[in-house]
């Protein structure tokens, strides 16, 4: 069962990340985060897919005890966490925000995605639960 639930996290990825690139087509750099946002929420939902915007995570410590939230860019399918960004390039802390998020929401699965260059940017991020790596 765990395989099919992998196999369609990894589906799931493939249709974000063909839309996010149609969205990026049709609406190029220049726009807010915003905007990216409510497009890539509207085209997802309308191809049958379960989306939450600005979505309250709690953040566990590492003995389960809650110490806080924050709010998730969007959630698909409640196992895969994006974090967008209308920039000129993806840094270090972009990648650092998204892995501690996922670090302490304890979701496995998110993608990094940046509408803000005129090249279209898109990196998928795994964090075990085992040991906290990504792949």
């Amino acid at each position: 069962m765990h395989d099919t639930a992998e196999r369609n996290v990894f589906k799931l990825c493939d249709l974000v990340r063909e839309t996010a690139f149609a969205i990026h087509t049709y609406h190029r750099h220049g726009h807010l985060e915003k905007v990216y946002e409510n497009a890539l929420t509207h085209r997802l939902r309308k191809a049958g897919v379960h989306v939450e915007q600005q979505t309250p995570l709690t953040v566990y410590d590492e003995d389960g005890t809650v110490i806080g939230d924050y709010k998730a860019d969007l959630l698909v399918e409640k196992s895969i966490l994006i974090e967008l960004k209308a920039c000129n390039s993806i840094c270090d802390d972009h990648v650092a925000q998204l892995l501690g998020y996922l670090r302490s929401s304890r979701i496995e699965h998110g993608l990094l995605i940046n509408f803000g260059a005129p090249k279209f940017f898109i990196k998928k991020f795994v964090l075990s639960k085992l040991d906290g790596n990504t792949a």
